[in-house]
């Protein structure tokens, strides 16, 4: 069904469109001061001294931090913990931090910085993989300049090549892309008495980085408090710990509340992007146009340390087949160290890459074959007991049919609409491209996954859910309130939530892999008749009924035999005072059953279609229309999923056209929004629209999966695929070249003219 507006405003819209809403780099405490880091001047070099004396001796300085005042581990990262809070004798890149200071104001903050004397060897720069892969390189780690392998294998792919018809290779590049959230990294840290910590900053899994500052400040973790809601946009940059540990250190060095916001330029310099990848593919298929075999093999730059590199990698690798059922694969893949700025975790966690190359693959072999790239994927579709791409049993599911019939569709009617609407002159080309895929939720088998909730009846008289989940924008604080008026039947005055605060909150897992909604549904539909026997309990015996003879509906319960309300929520909530009303539960996101390191179980499917205008002249392209068709299950919040989706698309538009963070001897060419260019509102589709394919399959009970991501991994190679129809050329990099097309057009002038 089409996603229409349903009417409702988000529990935290009005507030953010008037402005009113704090964020977390809003706060201000009595007495607070103004931290800033130093970061390296060179991409690689080696630290031969550090002189901080005349930094701390400027007016307004009340603490100068180095190595030397980290009491704990000197390092984080949520898989590997090798990026140096502070860096003693080497640096691996720009963003690396040497020392930082805590001042009365931002001002004497800055001029301190000025005044910290750091002596640098400088050492060979690593700025590509093919420079940190050659045999003299420089090891960037004890391990080498290899952060992870990862690889998968089913059937004779060698052997399966050679009974093929056709098959195609070719090698695609995709680039750094950055995260752009409104919010840069920052917050505040406030000294607690007692010697613990409260820290409020942005970021998408507040357990987990109390665990990790937890290594750092040598603290228990009972004695930080994460509070990480609300915060303007993450996108996955805030997954990783960022400025938390230096304003921490500060905060506990001076006594005093610490604000570290990150300028732009700082968040450029320091903050992780998409990684860059380079995609080798070979498919084949025989005469009638079945993929038989298919090789992959990734290079992805994950920059100076780890962050999430490895599982993005297998993340890439599990999906390098995609949506399609293939007998002989063969996928290998490398994440290689760099001087060039860490790359990690970001929306659609290196499924846009992989998706790129498969499709365009699939592109070019239906073209090859001259057969219509629908009836192509169509032939070639899995079907809904096929194993998962890593060969892996996964719930059943034909949601790749679903989403590639419903764009087909979709892709008809757009063309019956454009028969009577040429170009508006002869420089301008038309294209409509399609493309679909599959991405697996959740964090994949042999990852501690765990998840949970609460639910409450609080002294307000109010059904209160309570997560460990982050609101950064996507709107989980909507799935909330929507499940909880769903599941009891009532309204939304009477539900209410508290995330975001590790001191309130369960464990709920990270708020990332397209994961929260799910495990919201899940919990709720868990919680739900134990909630809702403790309501019917007390309401019993106040009344001298008996529990069965309740249920639950807008304002309180009701007798089943009169249909009348006889308690409101905040009557039974006073009946008892004393006695809580509350039940929790914990448990872990679906996984196959398998022992396939890192295979998923849930998969949501997309399929994409773009209408596309290119100016040759320019070689501008412009995308007018952009239509998705997703099968994620049951819609819990039709203006958040549509939200989602359609954000995701605008983003995967300036990932196709205009984004790329590209770097030079390992500095960033662009370090500001000023020349690093972003959809705006006249780059956004005149035309958005999301069909929402509610269908599970047979006997499915694991309800909504995510659609955090989904819209943003087949809008590259749709758009590749309407250049295709448009001008006839393949693509085989983003962004696309505006100059290889206005070269194109140039020589179909040229043509014209000779002809």
């Amino acid at each position: 069904m089409p996603l229409k507006n349903d009417g409702r405003v988000r529990p935290d819209g009005i507030e953010k469109v008037t402005g009113t809403l704090k964020y977390l780099t809003d706060r201000q405490m009595e007495g607070m001061l103004y931290g800033r880091v130093l970061r390296s001047r060179y991409p690689h070099a080696l630290i031969k001294r550090i002189q901080t004396e005349e930094a701390a001796a400027h007016p307004g300085v009340e603490a100068v931090i180095t190595a030397a005042d980290v009491p704990g581990l000197n390092g984080f990262g949520i898989v590997v913990p090798n990026q140096p809070v502070f860096c003693e004798s080497r640096v691996r890149y720009m963003g690396d931090a040497v020392a930082a200071v805590a001042a009365v104001s931002k001002e004497a903050a800055e001029e301190a910085l000025e005044k910290i004397i750091v002596e640098y060897e400088e050492l060979p720069i690593l700025d590509t993989m093919e420079k940190s892969l050659a045999a003299e390189a420089p090891g960037l780690h004890e391990e080498g300049n290899i952060l992870h392998q990862a690889e998968q294998k089913r059937g004779r792919v060698e052997d399966a090549f050679a009974s093929c018809e056709v098959v195609v290779e070719e090698t695609y590049e995709t680039p750094r892309q950055m995260h752009t959230y409104m919010e840069t990294e920052g917050g505040v840290v406030v000294p607690e008495a007692g010697g613990g910590i409260t820290v409020y900053m942005g970021t998408q899994h507040g357990l987990k980085d109390r665990f990790q500052l937890s290594r750092i400040l040598d603290m228990e973790e009972e004695s930080i408090r994460v509070v990480s809601s609300p915060m303007g946009g993450s996108f996955g940059g805030k997954d990783e710990l960022n400025v938390q540990p230096y304003a921490a250190l500060l905060a506990l060095k001076t006594g005093k509340p610490v604000q570290i916001h990150n300028s732009r330029k700082e968040s450029v310099r320091a903050g992780i992007k998409r990684h860059a990848m380079k995609i080798k593919m070979k498919t084949g298929v025989d005469k009638k146009g079945k993929l038989i075999a298919h090789q992959t093999y990734i290079e992805a730059d994950t920059g100076a340390y780890a962050t999430l590199g490895p599982a993005i990698l297998e993340f890439a690798v599990e999906h390098a087949s995609g949506p399609y059922d293939i007998d002989h694969v063969h996928t290998k893949g490398l994440s290689i160290y760099t001087n060039n700025g860490v790359a990690g975790e970001f929306r659609g966690f290196g499924g846009n890459q992989i998706t790129f190359a498969l499709e365009g693959q699939i592109s070019r072999l239906a073209s090859a074959l001259n057969m219509n790239l629908h009836d192509f994927q169509a032939f070639n579709m899995r079907k809904h007991e096929s194993p998962g791409p890593l060969g892996h049993r996964i719930a059943p599911t034909n949601g790749g049919q679903l989403v590639l019939e419903a764009v087909d569709r979709i892709r008809e009617e757009k063309q019956l609409e454009l028969i009577d609407k040429p170009p508006a002159a002869k420089y301008m080309k038309r294209g409509l491209g399609t493309a679909v895929t599959m991405h697996g939720g959740g964090l994949g088998y042999g990852r501690l996954d765990p998840s949970g909730g609460m639910i409450r009846l609080n002294q307000e008289g109010k059904i209160e859910g309570v997560f460990g989940f982050e609101e950064c924008g996507q709107g989980i604080v909507a799935v909330i309130e929507n499940t909880l008026v769903q599941a009891f039947e009532c309204s939304r005055e009477d539900v209410c939530f508290l995330i975001g605060d590790t001191e309130k909150v369960p464990v709920s897992g990270s708020t990332t892999a397209s994961r929260g909604t799910s495990m919201v549904y899940h919990a709720v539909q868990r919680l739900k008749p134990l909630f809702q026997q403790l309501l019917f309990e007390r309401a019993a015996a106040v009344l001298e009924k008996k529990p069965e003879d309740f249920y639950t509906g807008k304002g309180g319960v009701y007798l089943l035999e009169t249909k009348e309300q006889v308690l409101s929520y905040r009557e039974l909530a006073e009946a008892s005072p004393d006695e809580k009303l509350e039940v929790q539960t914990t448990f872990d996101f679906p996984v196959t059953p398998d022992e396939i390191d890192s295979g998923h179980f849930l998969y949501t499917f997309g399929a994409v279609l773009v209408e596309i205008e290119i100016d040759m002249r320019l070689g501008r392209i412009k995308v007018i229309d952009l239509q998705h068709a997703v099968a994620a299950g049951p819609v819990v919040n039709p203006k958040g999923y549509r939200g989602q989706v359609e954000g995701g698309g605008v983003m995967s538009v300036g990932y196709s056209l205009m984004e790329n963070a590209a770097m030079t001897n390992g500095r960033y060419d662009t370090d500001n929004l000023d020349t690093y260019m972003i959809p705006s509102i006249q780059d956004v589709p005149a035309v958005m629209a999301v069909e929402a394919i509610e269908d599970l399959y047979e006997e499915d009970q694991y309800g909504p999966r995510g659609v955090g991501e989904i819209g943003t991994v087949a809008v590259a190679p749709a758009i590749a695929e309407a250049v295709f129809q448009a001008v006839g050329m393949h693509v085989t990099s983003i962004p696309i070249s505006r100059e290889v097309l206005m070269n194109l057009g140039r020589k179909e002038n040229a043509d014209e003219i000779r002809a």
